[in-house]
């Protein structure tokens, strides 16, 4: 294994092959809930998956018979440094350390994608959604359910991921109903890529993985980057702005000369890493 890891208590973490890593969430006896535990873990896992320049490609999966069932409402725990303040400051406080977690997937320098196996609701469904791709198996589940415990479903990041997933229409209607929806309607929808046998998710990731690892790593993360940005972008000429200035930094890598001398050998292009 590349990656230079403490042990964790409540995620696994597995190199399938050369720059590919599996990330495991592994409370499966609580349908692999959150705590801040594992909040803290993944977060790790994030910085560390961001400074190796030989990974390519992060999926995320759950332990057992689900994804995740979002927060762990029965031993949450608290945020780090949250123990001796007001409940007001220890509430917001727990409430940035789950949402910057997703903003920092979201951030990383490399592609993360969801192998979503069985239930992914609440703050699981938030995580999948912080994901740059999705897969589901057949017996995966989805849903924004906050709502039900008496709270916004405007939560960790779904407010602001889903529309932009599935349109701001089809995401009213799921986060005002809370309803939870099966993997066939998450593909109708195109929140979900391909859905496949529970047994064939995390191979499925893998497969497209494969693909990202054929293209160069210093662009890959200007392109992930890139589109997020322009999504946000005010206006076309923001976007052509932000892209023109990316292509430029693309051009100056090394990269371009590198394909161009493959093509002209018929080889596979030598990429540098990061």
């Amino acid at each position: 294994m590349t990656l230079s890891l403490p042990e964790f208590s409540t995620i696994g973490v597995d190199e399938p092959e050369d720059g590919v890593a599996v990330i495991t969430l592994n409370r499966p006896d609580r349908l692999n809930a959150m705590t801040s535990t594992m909040i803290s873990e993944l977060e790790t896992v994030v910085a560390a998956v961001d400074l190796d320049p030989s990974l390519r490609a992060v999926i995320v999966t759950g332990a057992g018979r689900g994804f995740s069932a979002g927060l762990d409402l029965q031993d949450q725990g608290v945020a780090p440094g949250a123990e001796d303040v007001r409940p007001t400051v220890r509430g917001f406080m727990w409430q940035d350390h789950l949402a910057t977690l997703h903003e920092k997937i979201h951030r990383s320098r490399k592609p993360w994608i969801a192998a979503v196996n069985g239930p992914a609701v609440g703050g699981g469904f938030a995580l999948s959604l912080a994901c740059d791709i999705r897969f589901a198996s057949e017996s995966a589940t989805f849903g924004a359910v906050f709502l039900k415990i008496g709270v916004s479903n405007c939560d960790m990041g779904t407010s602001y991921f889903l529309p932009r997933l599935v349109g701001a229409s089809r995401a009213a209607e799921l986060m005002l109903t809370a309803r939870i929806f099966d993997a066939e309607e998450a593909g109708a929808i195109g929140l979900v890529l391909d859905v496949v046998a529970d047994s064939e998710v995390v191979d499925r990731a893998i497969e497209t993985a494969r693909l990202i690892k054929q293209n160069a790593p210093f662009a890959t993360w200007m392109t992930k980057e890139t589109m997020w940005q322009t999504i946000d972008a005010p206006s076309l000429r923001h976007a052509l702005d932000i892209e023109n200035r990316t292509q430029i930094m693309c051009s100056a890598s090394g990269d371009t000369q590198e394909a161009r001398a493959a093509f002209a050998e018929k080889r596979p292009p030598n990429w540098p890493s990061l």
